[in-house]
């Protein structure tokens, strides 16, 4: 699975020192994807859903996204941006090895 487009969010939280980017997969979110995400921070995986959310926490960025969609969300704290190549890193590359 690969990141093959990133824009600003429409969603705008800057006002709260928060900024996202909804980031544009290759293929639709699968649980596989969603699982490998866990070494990312605090994991939620709402698998019994009609829609099965999940939802990833760090102390500088949260990651949100819906099983079957084709993208997700990043919002990452103003003052560690860095935090958003990493994850596009991760994602990417398919590392296994949290941040």
């Amino acid at each position: 699975m690969k990141i093959v487009e990133k824009t600003e969010s429409r969603e705008k939280c800057a006002e709260a020192g928060w900024f996202a980017w909804d980031c544009i997969l290759d293929h639709k979110i699968n649980r596989e994807f969603i699982l490998s995400l866990k070494p990312l921070g605090g994991f939620v995986y709402l698998d019994m859903l009609r829609q099965p959310f999940f939802k990833i926490e760090n102390d500088y960025y949260m990651i949100k996204g819906i099983e079957g969609n084709n993208y997700f969300r990043i919002a990452v704290h103003g003052k560690h941006q860095e935090y958003l190549e990493k994850i596009e890193e991760f994602v990417n590359t398919e590392k296994q090895n949290s941040l």
